[in-house]
């Protein structure tokens, strides 16, 4: 239980840092009027995270899942992060822009997860 711990909290240092620095490139890339960022990462890290749940399944990694998916996975993606931008937006009175923030990211990560699984059961062997 102890390892599986450190091995999450590794994890979610490894995701934590991914997700500022994405961020960070994404604001100096387009700006932060609309927090972008964050967007691209519930996209990529839902992708990814449907990579995983076939890839350790398939070749019998499930003992890498806490220091991946709930680790790197939990620490990149930022739903409550998501959450608070969305709020920040209604606030700022752009209730169009936190519509569209809310919709695009919760169907582009539900959407990327879905084209992870069926990329990942394409590729990786039973």
């Amino acid at each position: 239980m102890f390892t599986t711990l450190i091995s999450v909290a590794l994890g979610g240092a490894v995701g934590a840092s991914a997700r500022y620095l994405t961020n960070v490139a994404v604001a100096r890339a387009v700006g932060f009027g609309f927090p972008l960022g964050t967007m691209v990462v519930n996209v990529v890290g839902s992708f990814l995270m449907g990579v995983l749940v076939v890839v350790l399944a398939r070749k019998g990694g499930n003992a890498f899942a806490p220091f991946l998916m709930t680790g790197v996975l939990g620490g990149f993606t930022t739903f409550s992060a998501f959450s608070l931008d969305t709020l920040t937006l209604v606030e700022r009175g752009a209730f169009g822009q936190a519509g569209l923030y809310a919709g695009l990211s919760v169907a582009l990560s539900l959407g990327a997860i879905v084209l992870g699984l069926v990329a990942a059961r394409a590729v990786v062997p039973l």
